[in-house]
């Protein structure tokens, strides 16, 4: 692909998922349903943790702020790519401004750099839950937890802008993709691209190991001290509370690693679409279903609240 002036790049071409225009009509009806889901499913969770601060039942850190928090970055990751598709398959209309896409690119970047990192620390927060419950209270104070979800969001901000101001000034006019992912925008440059393209991947590497690391020992240790539970009914109550993030950690992960992962031979455009497609559309959906379906402690506080509701509306 030829180099072009920079002054001259006004717009890029998003290749969209299918390339067939027969089926643009079902993938906007779909696509639809999915963001409809999504943004009613985590703007609820959002709600929830919001009006149950006050509840003493559900007086937690991860469910007060961990969830909540996570609830955030999955609607904000998902409002990145969704709305443009929709918009794209709706008008047929697969362009976007330069401005247009390194603002997305910065969103995004920013909101699956800030999931690592969060998801990590809600591992540990179950951690200390189970193996610690006695020291739970004092050892994970809202300080801690303000902390631990502060650095996330100032790390992530920081690798934002650094690869995407280093990213924009490269000069390209077609993204094989239906969103400005970093890394396909990188595929399609020429020679001068190696120190950027050494630095995500180091970076990359490192959210990825590092918080993926941090929720595998977390979970060890969680099954260590369950296997030493002599009470049948302790370890249900153990695996009922930490069952529905460990699902939520297995999905975002292996989404990511399969997409990252894949031997060169079999690697291609298709499955890295799929692959991104399950972890910005399809795992924000099914977060909100799991943390609500699995988790008594939530499901009771959506009671409680919608009988508040009612009681107040008499």
């Amino acid at each position: 692909m030829g180099q072009q002036n920079l002054s001259s790049l006004t717009e890029f071409i998003l290749m969209g998922v299918t390339r067939q225009p027969e089926l643009q009509a079902s993938l906007f009806g779909v696509f639809l349903i999915i963001y409809t889901s999504i943004v009613v499913g985590n703007l609820g969770m959002i709600i929830l943790t919001i009006l149950t601060q006050v509840d003493s039942r559900l007086h937690t850190p991860m469910y007060f702020f961990f969830i909540k928090h996570l609830a955030f970055i999955d609607l904000g990751n998902s409002t990145v790519i969704c709305p443009k598709m929709l918009v794209n398959f709706a008008a047929d209309q697969n362009t976007i401004s330069y401005y247009a896409c390194a603002t997305l690119l910065a969103f995004f970047l920013m909101f699956i750099i800030c999931e690592f990192f969060v998801l990590s620390a809600m591992a540990y927060d179950r951690y200390l839950a189970i193996c610690n419950p006695l020291l739970y209270n004092v050892i994970m104070s809202q300080r801690l937890c303000h902390v631990l979800v502060g650095i996330p969001y100032l790390y992530s901000t920081f690798q934002t802008l650094m690869f995407t101001i280093k990213i924009v000034i490269l000069t390209f006019c077609v993204i094989s993709h239906f969103y400005c992912d970093d890394v396909l925008l990188l595929l399609m440059q020429g020679s001068n691209v190696q120190k950027i393209e050494l630095l995500i991947i180091l970076f990359s590497a490192f959210n990825l190991i590092s918080s993926l690391l941090v929720a595998l020992v977390s979970y060890i240790l969680i099954l260590i001290a369950v296997f030493r539970m002599h009470s049948s009914e302790g370890r249900k109550k153990a695996f009922s509370t930490c069952g529905s993030h460990l699902m939520v950690v297995v999905v975002f992960y292996g989404s990511l690693l399969f997409m990252y992962m894949q031997p060169n031979f079999t690697h291609s455009f298709d499955t890295d679409k799929m692959a991104s497609m399950f972890y910005t559309l399809v795992t924000p959906m099914l977060n909100p279903l799991i943390y609500g379906l699995r988790n008594k402690e939530v499901k009771n506080a959506f009671h409680r609240v919608f009988k508040n509701k009612c009681k107040l509306c008499t």
